[in-house]
């Protein structure tokens, strides 16, 4: 799942990014906890999917239990 978030320099000064897009994750996550649904947000940035959305929260998941990942540009 945590596949589908990326980092380049070159894309949002290298801010993590759902995969192949330029929406950041943090974007996603300030989006649920303004109490969006994975759907509304799928629908306000149609590149997105469901999997998209699980993506960024377990990525904020991981990052909250300091865990590091090796995540391929």
């Amino acid at each position: 799942m945590i596949d589908r978030i990326s980092f380049d320099p070159h894309i949002c000064n290298g801010r993590a990014c759902v995969a192949g897009t330029r929406i950041m994750v943090t974007v996603v996550l300030d989006n649920l906890a303004e109490g969006m649904s994975a759907e509304e947000i799928c629908a306000s940035y149609p590149p997105l999917a469901a999997d998209d959305v699980r993506a960024c929260v377990a990525y904020a998941a991981a990052l909250a239990r300091d865990e590091v990942f090796t995540l391929a540009a």
